[in-house]
């Protein structure tokens, strides 16, 4: 695996191997339409080595961190995670999954006071607000008691077909419409993820936060034309990258 991401110029310093645990893997159902994620326990990444985690932290002076809440279900990852944030200044973007049943209050509500922007779907959001009874009757309100609640600079909430928004700390939101037109849904695996990812990439390039949205759009919807998570060669990524950097 080293090898692969090496080849592609992904930067390995700071991965951790194991001979005890498997990578891991979460295997995914589809059921009268819907994906079902059967997320395999006692994985490598459950037993990421904290104090290893903080030397890395130190030393590479990340721009941003990215962190979930999977990640957090056995204490030794947890307590690495923990030493990230607490290692550095860079923002903290929590991307959220709500997968039953590896997730709980205490985490959510950690992650969240830990986090400078978060981004979670339609539906986390509605579920989060009703854990935390926050106030509001609509998506829009809710994210808003969200942000103040947590102290959160920025949230992004992705509606699937309907396209996504993003609101900042002041309540402005900008939103990107439905699915790009002709696009042939296989499935969405992936999706959210490579959503969270071009977010990521355009906060680091500093584009304004429409292109941001409209590009994540994009390429999600893109991911949802192929099956699974990950495009079989790095033709997929190609056009992206022509259209990104050259305007």
């Amino acid at each position: 695996m080293l090898n692969v991401m090496a080849e592609v110029g992904m930067d390995t310093v700071g991965i951790q191997c194991s001979k005890r645990h498997s990578t891991g893997r979460v295997q995914v159902h589809l059921e009268q339409g819907v994906h079902r994620f059967e997320i395999l326990s006692e994985q490598a990444y459950d037993y990421i080595h904290p104090a290893l985690v903080r030397m890395i932290t130190l030393s590479s002076n990340p721009a941003l961190v990215y962190f979930g809440t999977l990640s957090q279900r056995l204490p030794v990852s947890a307590r690495a995670l923990k030493s990230v944030l607490r290692s550095t200044n860079a923002p903290k973007f929590l991307d959220i999954n709500l997968r039953a049943p590896w997730y709980e209050e205490q985490t959510i509500m950690q992650s969240l006071h830990d986090a400078d922007v978060a981004k979670l779907n339609d539906a986390e959001l509605a579920e989060i607000s009703r854990m935390f009874s926050l106030e509001g009757q609509d998506s829009r309100s809710q994210a808003e008691a969200l942000m103040q609640r947590f102290d959160l600079d920025q949230i992004l909430v992705t509606c699937g077909e309907a396209g996504a928004w993003h609101m900042n700390r002041s309540g402005k939101t900008i939103e990107v419409s439905a699915k790009q037109p002709g696009i042939k849904l296989v499935d969405t695996v992936g999706a959210g993820d490579g959503f969270a990812a071009v977010c990521m990439l355009g906060t680091l390039q500093r584009w304004p936060m429409a292109r941001i949205l409209e590009r994540a759009n994009a390429f999600a919807a893109s991911l949802c034309e192929i099956r699974g998570a990950i495009p079989d060669g790095a033709d997929f990524y190609e056009p992206f990258v022509r259209e990104w950097w050259t305007q």
